[in-house]
């Protein structure tokens, strides 16, 4: 089966990641998406992050009608800072004969070569690029790459945080189940 990975905080799960995990389903020959959540991604500080317990919650919750995507935890037992090399070769042992592509923006794309292992992801696994605006795919890596023009909505998870803390809605920006979860529970508001 081809699988593509989206890493991230997800902090919180927005429409636009779920409009990019729709647009790769249906716009390439990838046949389930899975959400990989990053319990402390390298190049954030932690200190606005949500647990990473209730990012998946929340993330499962946006998810849970659509067969075709799955959210994982596999990041939750590994060592932290999470990198996606050390969880590639965790993925490839538990679920071997899998194909694995990674999703990410233009705007990460920039940065794989400062990745950990970085020589090892572009080797072995294709990259499924959706296009920021202002960030150009320059291939200078050598990468497997697909680039995908998804529908580009500018929402980011800081400006609904910050929404949130604001006391403004959020209506739209994630889906229902998310943002009655995040206002029946409080998060954000601190």
């Amino acid at each position: 089966m081809k699988i593509g990975l989206f890493f991230g905080s997800f902090n919180p799960v927005h429409v636009g990641h779920l409009i990019i995990a729709n647009h790769v389903l249906n716009e390439t020959d990838i046949t389930k998406v899975w959400f990989i959540v990053s319990p402390q991604n390298p190049f954030k500080s932690s200190t606005t992050l949500l647990n990473e317990y209730d990012r998946l919650h929340l993330l499962k919750r946006a998810t849970e009608q659509d067969n075709r995507i799955r959210v994982l935890d596999i990041e939750f037992n590994l060592p932290k800072p999470s990198y996606t090399a050390t969880t590639l070769v965790h993925l490839e042992e538990k679920y071997p004969g899998n194909e694995f592509v990674i999703i990410m923006g233009s705007d990460s794309f920039q940065n794989l070569h400062k990745w950990n292992n970085a020589e090892m992801i572009i080797k072995n696994y294709p990259v499924c690029i959706y296009l920021r605006p202002g960030f150009e795919v320059i291939n200078s890596i050598n990468a497997r790459v697909t680039i995908l023009k998804a529908p580009f909505l500018e929402i980011s998870a800081t400006q609904i945080r910050s929404a949130i803390k604001s006391g403004k809605s959020i209506r739209y920006l994630v889906p229902d189940v998310v943002m009655d979860e995040i206002e029946s529970s409080g998060y954000y508001k601190k």
